[in-house]
């Protein structure tokens, strides 16, 4: 699934080639909205909120979307050849006189009243990349839950909108934490908190999740998709398992050098 980040600079594309024009084609290929009609409709913005899209157009709709582990969004110049993937997995087309969007793959596709977009978003946690980010209020809700092991905590949207493996593999790195220690025994979660915000800023206006500031090629991560091969660190093999519940569950990477904490559950 996309990082925040990704989802952000996803956003701003789209934002910038179709904010301020009419929609000369929209063509929504789910069967719930195979009726809308939006041609006509001027984009007023598109933004995101933490890993969901929102594609706000006049008349008060917005257009929801959540790429999820394989959806993207593609933008092409007139009579340029479509490349995103074959036509059956297009969902989405927003076409206007300039540039045309296309979204592949797209598992969540609704249409909405603007007024309502709380419906779709209204649970996030405070949003790491948006304008009214709460560090405070983030914080409270990592810790609500001090026996709910630090990866899982990380990753429920809830808690801090925009986290996805990536950033929390490696903050657990960075911080010396197994991703199964328990938010109650990661000492100073506020550097967690105050981390994860910086590691997204850093990287929003770039694809990848660069978060050891080495941008050559298998030297950007300490630890994730690294498994037995050395810790950038230390030289330890780095080692893999999955952390979260059974139903849900990630694929962890940790050094057992450099990070302290209980062992997965499968040890």
């Amino acid at each position: 699934m996309p990082e925040g980040d990704t989802v952000w600079l996803t956003a701003r594309r789209l934002h910038d080639a179709l904010a301020g024009r009419a929609l000369v084609r929209a063509d929504l290929r789910v069967p719930q909205l195979a009726t809308a009609d939006l041609t006509g409709r001027r984009v007023l913005e598109v933004v995101s909120r933490g890993k969901h899209l929102l594609t706000r157009l006049d008349g008060g709709a917005t257009l929801h979307s959540h790429l999820r582990m394989e959806g993207s969004w593609h933008l092409y110049a007139p009579g340029e050849h479509w490349r995103g993937g074959p036509a059956h997995q297009i969902r989405a087309v927003l076409e206007t006189e300039h540039r045309t969007a296309v979204g592949y793959r797209l598992p969540v596709l609704a249409l909405l009243p603007t007024a309502e977009e709380s419906e779709a978003v209204g649970h996030l946690g405070p949003d790491l990349l948006g304008p009214g980010w709460d560090p405070t209020r983030a914080l409270a809700r990592l810790v609500a839950e001090p026996e709910r092991e630090i990866a899982e905590a990380l990753l429920d949207q809830r808690n801090m909108a925009g986290l996805g493996n990536v950033y929390v593999v490696e903050l657990c790195f960075l911080r010396g934490v197994t991703p199964w220690t328990t938010v109650g025994e990661v000492r100073a979660p506020e550097k967690v908190v105050a981390l994860a915000k910086r590691l997204l800023e850093a990287n929003k206006e770039r694809p990848g999740h660069i978060t050891t500031g080495d941008t050559r090629r298998g030297r950007t991560h300490w630890v994730y998709d690294r498994a037995n091969r050395p810790c950038l660190r230390c030289g330890t093999t780095v080692r893999t398992d999955r952390h979260g519940r059974a139903d849900q569950s990630r694929v962890a990477y940790w050094c057992p050098s450099c990070q302290k904490g209980p062992p997965p559950h499968s040890n």
